[in-house]
Parts: C-alpha cells; structure tokens; sequence
C-alpha cells in the first residue's frame, strides 16, 4: 500500500479491525519509509449488477434507490429506517450471490414485496399497489383478500 504521505509503496499493518457491520476491514498502517500512520479500507470486490427493467433498458443496481422506495412505501407507519436498510442489504446479499449479472426489476419487486409483507402489511399492499400498477379499487381489494386469507 503507497503511503499517502512519502509515496513509498512498503507498509506495515498495526491494527485491523472489522467495520460496518463486518463488511469491510479498517487497517491502521504504518509507512517503512517516513513512519507516518494512516488508515485504509479492505471491501470485498463485488459483481456489477445490471437491472432489466419492464421496457427492456438496462441499468445498474442502485441500493440507494432501493431503499427510498421503500421509505416511501413505509411512510408514516412505525418502521425504522434501519430495517429499511437491512432489507436492503439482505437483497443486495441475496442478488450477489446469485453471481448474474443481470437481474429483472420483475425479481427485485417481487423479493421487495416478500420482506415488507413480513415487516408491515400495509407498506406492503402500498409497495404492491404501484409495484403491481393495480387499475381499479378490485384489483386493490383482491390483493388484501389474498394477504387477509395467508394469515
């Protein structure tokens, strides 16, 4: 690792230690050269996911947009935004290790759908309504119907 300091490419580790959440490594390092410390961050190299959305255009998955649909779908019910993020994470984990590269938004939604019925039924029928793009109230009321009678 280069020291940000001299630039000598030779360092020691001092400390390492697991940080968010264990996703990443901290590592305190020490320059051979200047002996000054500085820190980097270790992450594991992950695959770039591309999502296949209805009209057939690809882009790339986006976590931060993840989570603000379900922020929205989730306001003003008593949820807290870290199991928001949790869900995320859980369907980035999820995506990863499927090891594709090319998800339909189809997939996505659906897994979406899955973790808010277990989290809060009516961000749930909230997500579903848009997700699903119901017509009428029917559809809406079918779609209660069917998570009234899973119970």
């Amino acid at each position: 690792m280069k020291c940000l300091f001299c630039a000598f490419a030779e360092s020691k580790v001092i400390d390492s230690r697991p940080a968010e959440e264990g996703a990443t490594i901290r590592r305190r390092r020490e320059c051979l050269s200047c002996q000054k410390r500085f820190t980097t961050y270790e992450t594991m190299e992950r695959l770039p996911l591309l999502v296949i959305k209805r009209n057939g255009t690809r882009q790339p998955f986006d976590k931060v947009k993840l989570v603000e649909g379900l922020i929205r779908a989730c306001e003003k019910r008593p949820v807290a935004l870290g199991d928001l993020e949790a869900i995320a994470s859980d369907i980035e984990q999820e995506l990863q290790n499927r090891m594709e590269r090319e998800i339909s938004a189809v997939e996505i939604g659906e897994m979406i759908m899955d973790k808010l019925r277990e989290l809060d039924e009516v961000a749930y029928v909230r997500f579903a309504s848009v997700y699903r793009q119901f017509k009428d109230i029917s559809t809406f009321r079918d779609e209660v119907n069917k998570l009234l009678t899973e119970q």
